[in-house]
């Protein structure tokens, strides 16, 4: 039996170049007991194993076999099932590695400001949101960014206080370390005023801000919890990724949320959620109870410092548009602490750090943890460092020599880079052109893997690749090619697997497919990006990332040989 899916972008798509590579088309043979054997042909296979590959056969949980067409009649009766590519793109499944599920789902289902252009639009936005949703005991939101507005500043709190008709109202800044509160919802939290963070007039920061946001979070129903998981995951599988690092934490999202959105990814529907939980260690005993959590480290945004926008990422020199260096939460002893403690329990350890010297502080750190257990136990941990924005050539040196992992977002760089970007309101231009430096981290030989930091920027990840080439300090731009192995095998090294995030014999059968246009090798320097175009270079093509072109669109996505997105395994 024979059964071809419509396709309406297909059909309404003027570009054959687009058109030639469309939804797979499955056959059935039979149903007969797991493991399932599927036969993929006729497509283009991107696999290390053979830069030529058209075809692969996926047996029950595995990859089973990658090669071209020719080969693949020798598998055709003798597999339970057929699917007949069409053309249509087959990659590893992506890993985002680093995300905030629950906030992402509730950006997926609530108010959401990212984007909105001005502070008025913003404020009509909350306002509509509210008259929606009459019942809400705290109205939730995310995405405002005052710093491209036209009115370069954020709502006040009477503003608030009148779009929201004096209701509760807790609104995260787009980084989502800084936010704006009604006044109703500062009369929530008792003591709030005195608590650091809080100047009268201005969002809310560090322990003002974690207290609100842990009063508000507090009012989400299990069942609220529950759908913005729930959409958020869906939203990550359509999108073809197969895996998630959710970077939970006392002062994120709470223990009720992180075991749950466990549960939820064990239920297999969606894509793999990897939990890290960001509490200091200071014994084993401590580490025990990581792990009784479900999580894999005790990493992932343990806060070294805060961020650019919200004036919080701690720097060696005063911002340019402020008058102090943002503020330090671990200090390098505090580091070298919890990666020893790690490191002796067996536990991944790891932290968030953006500023130049948050950085320095993590080094140092990490490096007298070295000292106290031993350089070769710390290498081997594969500790991990967020975000990772403002290195230098010595911090760059010491995540080389102590095996640190960088867990970056190249989308931070799309949204605020440049010479009129944020970063360079608030570093200067000069500063501002030293961030996020893909290329050196690279040449230096250290891991990379990419995320999105979702909500804070969208699940997005060819996106996220084609930011990671097309960097706006092109020195800094990597190839295609390295992104996209950084974004999709990198964060499966991250967690501490290599035989992963590869479509090869023996690797797990997390993969996507996808409509796509023309396959080439690209770099960040359009002068040779088209080198290797030539089928005879045996590279494995990608998608033309090129700003202005469309990206791929995701047809189908399976996790573990389960179909998560797309047409059913039947």
């Amino acid at each position: 039996m024979s059964e071809h899916l419509p396709d309406p972008a297909r059909q309404h798509d003027p570009d054959p170049a687009r058109q030639h590579r469309s939804r797979p088309a499955r056959q059935h043979l039979s149903r007969p007991a797991r493991p399932r054997t599927v036969l993929l042909r006729g497509g283009e296979v991107h696999s290390p194993a053979d830069p030529f590959a058209t075809a692969l056969v996926v047996e029950g949980d595995r990859i089973a076999w990658v090669g071209e067409e020719g080969a693949a009649d020798s598998f055709a009766e003798g597999v339970d099932e057929v699917v007949q590519l069409d053309g249509a793109l087959v990659t590893p499944a992506f890993t985002d590695a680093h995300v905030h599920t629950t906030a992402t789902g509730l950006a997926l289902t609530g108010l959401d400001l990212v984007g909105v252009g001005t502070l008025s639009g913003a404020l009509a936005r909350i306002r509509a949101f509210a008259d929606a949703r009459p019942s809400d005991r705290i109205l939730l939101g995310h995405g405002w960014d005052a710093a491209v507005w036209p009115e370069g500043r954020p709502p006040s709190r009477a503003e608030l206080d009148e779009a929201t008709g004096g209701r509760p109202l807790y609104l995260t800044r787009v980084d989502v370390h800084s936010a704006v509160v009604t006044t109703a919802l500062l009369d929530l939290v008792p003591g709030i005023r005195e608590r650091d963070g809080f100047h009268d007039g201005a969002p809310l920061t560090g322990a003002a801000h974690h207290a609100a946001r842990k009063a508000a979070y507090a009012t989400v129903t299990p069942a609220q919890r529950a759908e913005a998981q729930a959409a958020a995951l869906a939203r990550a599988a359509s999108l073809g990724i197969g895996s998630i690092h959710e970077c939970a934490g006392p002062d994120i999202s709470g223990e009720d949320d992180f075991t749950g959105l466990l549960a939820l990814a064990r239920q297999g529907n969606g894509p793999r959620v990897l939990g890290y939980w960001a509490e200091v260690i200071a014994s084993a005993k401590d580490a025990e109870r990581v792990r009784e959590l479900g999580a894999i480290g005790a990493a992932g945004d343990l806060f070294v410092d805060g961020s650019l926008g919200s004036h919080t990422a701690h720097l060696h020199a005063p911002y340019a548009d402020a008058g102090h260096t943002g503020a330090a939460q671990l200090d390098a002893e505090a580091v070298a602490a919890h990666v020893a403690a790690c490191t002796e329990a067996g536990l991944q350890a790891g932290f968030h750090a953006i500023g130049d010297a948050a950085l320095t502080s993590v080094v140092a750190g990490v490096r007298a943890a070295a000292d106290r257990v031993g350089l070769d136990r710390v290498r081997a941990a594969r500790h991990r460092v967020e975000h990772a924005e403002m290195l230098t050539e010595h911090t760059i040196a010491g995540f080389a020599d102590l095996a640190l992992t960088a867990s970056v977002q190249p989308a931070f760089d799309a949204a605020w880079g440049g010479a009129e970007g944020m970063y360079a309101a608030r570093l200067g231009a000069d500063r501002a052109r030293t961030l996020n430096p893909y290329a050196a981290l690279l040449k230096a030989g250290v891991p990379l893997a990419l995320g999105s930091d979702s909500p804070v920027t969208p699940l997005d990840p060819w996106g996220t690749v084609r930011a990671a080439v097309f960097h706006r300090t092109r020195a800094h731009g990597i190839s295609a090619r390295a992104a996209f192995t950084a974004h999709t095998r990198g964060g499966w090294r991250a967690i501490g697997r290599d035989d992963a995030g590869v479509l090869v014999p023996g690797a797990p059968a997390d993969y996507a497919v996808w409509r796509t246009g023309d396959l080439i090798v690209q770099a960040p320097d359009e002068r040779v990006q088209r080198w290797s175009t030539d089928p005879r270079s045996g590279t494995p093509g990608l998608p033309d990332l090129t700003p202005g072109n469309d990206l791929p669109v995701c047809l189908t996505t399976v996790v573990g040989g389960r179909t998560v997105f797309g047409p059913p395994n039947e």
